[in-house]
C-alpha cells in the first residue's frame, strides 16, 4: 500500500491528506509510461550495439569457420597450382624432349575459360570477392588439367611409337667415314668457295670419290627427286617424320623415287658434283620443323664417345665449303 502523503495546511493550522486529482494521477501515469518507454530503448540500443545475441554469435563462429575454410582451401588450390606448374615443367623439359615433341605454348597451358559473364552471379554479396577469386583459381586449375591430360596422352602415344621413332631419327653418317677424315666443312659460317665471302652454311660436306654409295641417315618417305645444274644440283629430300627432314645434294645417281619408303642405312644415290660444286663431295643437312640443325649432333649411331668428341674438336677448326 502506498504511503499517505499530508501537507500543513495554514489556514487551518493543521496537517491533511494530500489529494491527486484524476488528471495528475493521468498525467503521472503517461510520464512514468514514457519514462519506461524511453528506459527500453535505451536499454535496447545499447544491447543491441555492443552485446552479440546468441543467434548473432553463432553466425559470427559460423562467419569465422568459413574464413578458416576458405583459407585452407585457397592453401590447398594454391598447392595444387605449384604440383600443376611443376607437371606442365616436367612435360615441357623433360617428356616432350625425349620423344623431340614441341613444348606447350604458355599461352596454350594458361588460356582462360571465357566469358565475361561468368561470373556474374557472384557478385553482390559481402563476400562475392572471395568467392569470384576461388572460382577463377578453380577454372584455371581445370583448364590447365585438362592441357595436361591432352599433353599426356600424346606422349603415351609418342612412347608406344618411340620404336618407330627412334628409326626414324637421322642417327648416322650419310656417307662411310670411318677414319672421320671425309668432312671437309662443317655447319655454321664458312667462306664461300664461289664468292669468297663468309656464308652460313647449312649442312655438312663429305668429300668422297665421284659414285660413293649415299645412305639415308633415317626412316622415311622420299619427298624430292630432282636434277639440277645449278645450286644444289642433283638433290634427294627425305621426310622421316616427327618434324625431321634430311637434304642430300649434288649426286651424281639417284637410287630411289619419289613416293619411295626407305630403311635407315639403304642406299638412295651416289656421290658426286652436280650444281655448285667445286669438287665431287655430299652436301648434307638435317632440318628440324624446316629449320637447319646441326647433323653432327645426330652421329650418335655409328660413333664411339672417344669419335664423337674427336669429330667435336674438327668441327671447330675454320674451313672452306665445297659449294
Amino acid at each position: 500500500m502506498g504511503k499517505t502523503k499530508y501537507y500543513f495546511n495554514e489556514k487551518t493550522l493543521s496537517y491533511e491528506k494530500h489529494k491527486i486529482s484524476p488528471a495528475q494521477k493521468i498525467f503521472r501515469f503517461f510520464m512514468l509510461l514514457i519514462s519506461a518507454l524511453a528506459l527500453t530503448v535505451v536499454f535496447v540500443f545499447v544491447i543491441f550495439t555492443f552485446f552479440d545475441s546468441p543467434k548473432e554469435m553463432m553466425l559470427k563462429r559460423e562467419i569465422s569457420e568459413y574464413k578458416l575454410q576458405y583459407k585452407v582451401m585457397n592453401d590447398r588450390l594454391d598447392k595444387m597450382q605449384r604440383l600443376m606448374d611443376e607437371l606442365a615443367n616436367r612435360d615441357d623439359n623433360i617428356y616432350r624432349v625425349i620423344f623431340e615433341a614441341e613444348p606447350i605454348p604458355k599461352s596454350v597451358r594458361e588460356a582462360g575459360i571465357g566469358g565475361v559473364d561468368r561470373y556474374a552471379d557472384l557478385e553482390g554479396y559481402d563476400g562475392s570477392k572471395l568467392l569470384v577469386e576461388t572460382a577463377k583459381k578453380l577454372d584455371k586449375l581445370t583448364s590447365e588439367i585438362y592441357v595436361q591430360s591432352k599433353s599426356y596422352d600424346q606422349v603415351f602415344k609418342m612412347a608406344r611409337n618411340k620404336e618407330k621413332m627412334l628409326a626414324s631419327l637421322p642417327a648416322i653418317q650419310p656417307v662411310r667415314n670411318i677414319l672421320l677424315k671425309r668432312i671437309s666443312s662443317y655447319f655454321g659460317y664458312r667462306v664461300d668457295p664461289f664468292y669468297k665471302v663468309k656464308k652460313f652454311h647449312e649442312g655438312i660436306d663429305f668429300s668422297a670419290p665421284r659414285g660413293t654409295p649415299v645412305y639415308v641417315t633415317g626412316d622415311g618417305r622420299v619427298i624430292k627427286v630432282k636434277r639440277s645444274k645449278r645450286g644444289y644440283g642433283n638433290e634427294i629430300v627425305i621426310d622421316h617424320g616427327y618434324g625431321y627432314k634430311t637434304l642430300y645434294a649434288h649426286l651424281s645417281a639417284f637410287k630411289v623415287k619419289k613416293g619411295q619408303w626407305v630403311k635407315r642405312g639403304q642406299i638412295i644415290g651416289l656421290v658426286g658434283n652436280t650444281g655448285k660444286s667445286t669438287a665431287p663431295h655430299l652436301h648434307y643437312e638435317v632440318r628440324k620443323n624446316n629449320r637447319p640443325i646441326n647433323p653432327i649432333y645426330y652421329f650418335y649411331n655409328d660413333l664411339t664417345p672417344q669419335e664423337y668428341s674427336k669429330m667435336l674438336e674438327l668441327s671447330k677448326i675454320p674451313t672452306q665449303s665445297m659449294d
